[in-house]
């Protein structure tokens, strides 16, 4: 292709670009350039532009289409020297923008940076101690018996000593401080009290909320009480908050009281004593005592929330900085106390050093935070995508007209309010294979700022999911890998999933420090961008974490979002919600989560608002109180971001789905009024919805399996087991029957199903009863068993080769053509062949495979809807089937063995408190428009006179409302007692709510020791550690009979030889991870079998 350069660069920048493009192209004038090039060499090109741009740098590439035809193709660098086809200006006007909106919208800014600085001098007074002097210079890393952030709370408490903000803050801007004083009050407040003190308890508004900053600037308090109680003042949380709240260290209570003392001796003095920071904290004390009129008004309005979290983060960041920093070699002081050390366990700052450096980095940070939302353009955006600028194909036609409708609605609002800046909730409901994914980008693109460009989190609940989204981004949208930001936790995962595409990752260092120091990022990130200098990156120092914070469009598992609200110590909350103070964000298969990780994904959404973002929840069935209760999240964020920055309280809000969208403002400020007036558009919408859903051709019909024992006339007495594993055999055989497709080359007839079970352990067990049980002559099967309990590389290999065969878009016979089911074809003498793939709920989701047929035992509507995506998933029948393709168990395997108590749970909605009459799933469910049509329609809707404890949709939906609609309910464990309450201040929300309660995880490895395979853990060293005998884990293995009848065979070594890596030992330390789930669980209790082909799964 031949382009055209043109630069607009300034100062320095001007002969750094012309050095780059000198070497890519000829200079046809003194800032214009001309060449032919290949698309590689000019990724080449515009790959080292950015890796040397500055804010002077303006540089447009132009391709020379035809002789009549250009095409700007990108911009690197100040955009605002184009247009958008990227001709340069002739002229240019300008005006005042000083008393603009943009100029002033940060009114609460000097308040953050006071609160910021003055909790900063007093963080760490604690330190002083005689306890925590000696535990540094002896490096003996114990914990305190009283945290140092709850010492340096008391000595707060006692300056004040419950005089009004005016009073102790202009003796402080005074310099009236006299450390004999505070340490003789402390020592006998706290004998006088003991464990009953409670310093945050009745203290003015600005000393409380200072006092509640120094001590959460490591964790927030906790203690799992008050279930129930609704707290909506700060002031009876404080009131609440003691020592027990996780500030004592009290294992042994003979240490306890004899070092308890020690915390209340202070004989190297106080950093009162230090002239320096007694200076820097009159200045600040002044500052703040002038900004109380703000505070006041911050409470009045509801803002002090948001401005308390900008002024944690602020001071968590600034001592994370501050605490990784070397000695001040210029910092001269009498004062002989340190604060933390050096990695040689030397001394390294001292304490009034540290004091004022936090004070003084925090300010900087507080400083930084109208750029961290993106107001001076230093984060970057993906500009000049040309598959969102196209029109869509006819069959995706929506996508347009849902962009449209947005635009036009932008359009209307724009005299309303800043259109660069607005609140935007969308739910995206469009049916699966239409291409959500897609239209996500491009309606995300229309609500940017400038609506032309990306800059958003699209977060989804598994690793899998993740890997596709992010693949489909660079190849239908043409990401590149310097727009496109990929998170997902695991290198070896990310590594399998690009060696099967023959790309190549590199694998990034760790780094570790204080409690202070930790690391903001736990994880890689896969994002190929040079990050230009900027104020933000001095204050971010690992590239990881500028990465995360600077790639314009991040795919990531919700994981690493969730440390912005679940973080209940250390600061991996900060990088999290820093990108999202400048990052819409979109939840993709939002539907996926379930139990009280909804409340969990709430807060998030929450937090968003609150931060001034859009949000998107998008999956193909939302139930309606997911929706509102998100939305009632979102609104709520988003009315506090107004008051605070003087935006509208009004929120547009759009339903789409493939055939219709709307959009509608809701007004936040309207209290229930607003509720109310969603419900009702979001009935409008669903109510649509379902008349277009009636009118599609049925791609899956129901059946339900009779499977109770009482109706078994078998002479023989089976098992409860071998009952149940009976029935699914014939419901395949009637399956296949029913659905099979016969492949041209051999003329046998064949079909893929699925068989969903609910757990690992029957998932194996049935798997092995497939393997040896009787079929009839004409009838073969070719079987594995798929969950999670597998060795990575293993479940990897069996991964790729589903997708390769189950991806049918190319037609029922592209399966065939597949080596291993030609193979198995070949070898097969019957005329019937049946591949059944026996698999756990990790199948439901993020898995895009099409089956013939599938059958399930029962565990919610819900998961009916899932794995009836994963039938026919990828053909269109011209007209509905004719014969069911998914069988439905009628009862589950829990409620035949123990029936009366819960059966429909783990997975599922039914408990204690939301129980069954009955467990039979014809009386649990519509048979009839079941065997008409199998969708989401119970899923979406809920029914005018619902009876949850007669109805598995109607239950599904009673057990979402109760946790995220249920207004009532404001205690710390409900999701009201967060939006509205004061529990946020704790992390006692966390401990009764935690995201991914349920699955903590034992991580091994099949590692070689002396030519042998054992399962081992890694030590610190990441050495392999045998641990086969400890957990009792044996090896039961399959016979060859056994093997003869497996759908895929993996060899564990050979896979690894191909790793890439330089030996088997270290492959297997990568590649040969497995988790198990402990639920806290005793370890030295835990019994495993492992077979190769089969997985590892817990002894009975």
């Amino acid at each position: 292709m031949m382009v055209t350069f043109v630069s607009q660069c300034e100062k320095k920048a001007l002969n750094r670009t012309r050095r780059v493009l000198d070497s890519f192209a000829n200079r046809i004038g003194d800032n214009a350039w001309q060449t032919v090039i290949t698309n590689e060499g000019l990724n080449a090109a515009k790959k080292l532009l950015r890796k040397t741009a500055s804010k002077n740098t303006a540089v447009s590439c132009h391709w020379i289409r035809s002789r009549s035809r250009s095409e700007m193709v990108w911009i690197v660098g100040n955009r605002a020297q184009f247009n958008e086809e990227g001709f340069v200006p002739v002229n240019r006007t300008q005006k005042s923008i000083i008393n603009s909106k943009w100029g002033n919208d940060w009114h609460y800014l000097p308040l953050i940076k006071s609160l910021a600085a003055l909790a900063a001098l007093f963080h760490d007074w604690g330190k002083a101690s005689e306890f925590f002097q000696t535990k540094l210079k002896q490096s003996k890393f114990i914990g305190d018996p009283l945290r140092h952030e709850w010492i340096s709370t008391l000595f707060l408490n006692v300056y004040v000593n419950g005089e009004t903000d005016e009073q102790w803050l202009t003796r402080l801007a005074n310099g009236e401080i006299t450390a004999n004083d505070l340490k003789a009050l402390v020592c006998e407040k706290h004998e006088k009290q003991q464990n009953k003190n409670k310093p945050l308890k009745k203290l003015s508004n600005a000393a409380s909320l200072l006092a509640w900053l120094v001590v959460s600037h490591h964790r927030l308090p906790a203690i799992k009480e008050n279930q129930g109680e609704t707290v909506n003042k700060f002031e009876e949380i404080f009131a609440l908050i003691s020592q027990k709240w996780g500030y004592e260290n009290n294992y042994d209570e003979k240490e306890f009281k004899k070092n308890l003392t020690r915390c209340f001796d202070y004989p190297k003095g106080l950093p009162s004593e230090s002239e320096k920071w007694l200076r820097y904290t009159k200045r600040n004390a002044k500052e703040l005592l002038d900004c109380l009129p703000l505070l006041e008004q911050s409470i009045a309005d509801g803002s002090w929330r948001l401005i308390l979290h900008h002024v944690r983060l602020s001071l968590m960041l600034g001592d994370h900085n501050y605490s990784s920093q070397d000695k001040n070699l210029q910092w001269n002081s009498s004062l002989d106390l340190y604060a933390n050390t050096d990695r040689e366990s030397e001394l390294k700052q001292k304490l009034d050093e540290h004091l004022v450096g936090v004070a003084k980095q925090a300010v900087r940070i507080a400083h930084l935070l109208p750029a961290f939302e993106g107001k001076n353009d230093e984060l970057q955006h993906a500009y000049d995508v040309k598959p969102l600028k196209q029109e869509s194909p006819a069959k995706f036609r929506w996508q347009d007209t849902a962009v449209t409708k947005i635009n036009i609605w932008r359009e209307q609002q724009s005299k309303r309010f800043d259109s660069s800046n607005f609140g935007f909730f969308a739910v995206n409901m469009a049916s699966t294979g239409k291409g959500k994914t897609f239209a996500n980008a491009k309606i995300m693109r229309s609500l940017s700022v400038d609506g032309k460009s990306l800059r958003y989190i699209l977060a989804l609940g598994l690793r899998t999911l993740t890997l596709q989204t992010g693949d489909e981004y660079r190849e239908r949208i043409k990401l590149e890998k310097d727009e496109l930001a990929v998170l997902i936790g695991s290198h070896a995962v990310m590594d399998l999933h690009n060696r099967s595409k023959q790309e190549n990752t590199e694998e990034a260092q760790r780094d570790a420090g204080s409690e202070s120091e930790e690391t903001l990022l736990d994880n890689e990130i896969y994002f190929e961008s040079d990050i230009p200098e900027s104020d933000l990156t001095t204050v971010l120092k690992k590239t990881k974490d500028r990465q995360f914070l600077f790639a314009p469009v991040l795919s990531c598992t919700i994981d690493h979002l969730m440390a912005a609200t679940e973080t209940k110590r250390g600061g991996r909350y900060i990088l999290p919600s820093l990108r999202l103070m400048s990052s819409d964000l979109v939840i993709d298969e939002i539907d996926d989560f379930d139990g009280k990780d909804l409340i969990a994904i709430g807060r998030l959404i929450h937090l968003a608002g609150m931060l001034g973002r859009k949000v998107m929840i998008s999956s193909a069935t939302i139930p309606p109180d997911l929706a509102e209760g998100y939305y009632n999240a979102y609104q709520a964020g988003w009315a506090i971001f107004a008051r605070m920055r003087e935006r509208s309280p009004v929120i547009g809000c759009a339903w789409i789905d493939e055939s219709t969208t709307h959009v509608h403002n809701i007004n936040c400020a309207a209290d229930d009024q607003g509720i109310t007036d969603y419900q009702q558009r979001h009935q409008y919408f669903i109510t649509n919805r379902l008349k277009e859903l009636k009118k599609q051709p049925a791609k899956r019909k129901a059946n339900i399996i009779p499977c109770d024992i009482a109706e078994n006339n078998s002479e023989e007495k089976e098992t409860i087991h071998a009952f149940f594993y009976s029935v699914i055999q014939l419901a395949i055989l009637e399956k296949h029957q029913q659905n099979f497709v016969v492949d041209q080359e051999s003329g046998k007839s064949v079909s893929f199903g699925v068989v969903r079970v609910a757990n690992i352990t029957p998932c194996v067990e049935f798997t092995r009863y497939l393997l040896n049980t009787q079929w009839p002559e004409n009838v073969e099967i070719r079987t594995m068993a798929y969950h999670s309990q597998q060795v990575l590389i293993m479940r990897n290999e069996q991964e790729k080769h589903l997708d390769a065969v189950l991806k049918r878009g190319k037609g029922e016979q592209a399966a065939f053509s597949q080596s291993v089911i030609k193979a198995h074809l070949k070898n097969i003498t019957a005329p019937h062949v049946i591949f059944i793939l026996v698999a756990t709920p990790v199948e439901e989701v993020g898995r895009d495979h099409d089956f013939d047929w599938a059958v399930a035992e029962p565990s919610s509507y819900r998961s009916f809807i899932q794995l009836a995506g994963r039938v026919m998933r990828h053909r269109e029948p011209e007209e509905a089937i004719q014969h069911p393709n998914v069988a439905l168990l009628q009862r589950n395997l829990k409620a035949l063995i123990n029936d009366g108590k819960p059966a429909f749970c783990f997975p599922g909605y039914e408990s204690n408190d939301n129980q069954l009459e009955t467990h039979d799933l014809n009386e649990l469910v519509d048979t009839k428009a079941l065997s008409e049509k199998l969708d989401a329609q119970p899923r979406i809707s809920k029914r005018s006179t619902p009876k949850p404890q007669y109805n598995l949709a109607d239950l599904e939906h009673e057990c979402i409302h109760q946790l995220l609609t249920n207004y009532e309910k404001q205690g710390p464990e409900s999701m009201q007692g967060w939006l509205t309450g004061c529990w946020w201040l704790t992390a006692v929300p966390q401990l009764y709510v935690k995201f991914r309660a349920s699955s903590p995880q034992l991580i091994m490895y099949l590692a070689l020791f002396d030519s042998e395979w054992k399962f081992a853990e890694k030590n610190q060293q990441g050495r392999p550690i045998d641990k086969e005998k400890v957990y009792g884990i044996t090896r039961e293995e399959l016979s060859e009979q056994e093997c003869q009848r497996l759908w895929l065979y993996r060899d564990y070594e050979e896979l690894l030889k191909k790793s890439g890596k330089p030996s088997l030992g270290k492959a297997a330390l990568v590649y040969g991870e497995v988790g198990l789930p402990i639920n806290g669980k005793d370890l030295n209790d835990l019994r495993f079998v492992y077979s190769s082909q089969l997985g590892l799964i817990k002894k009975k």
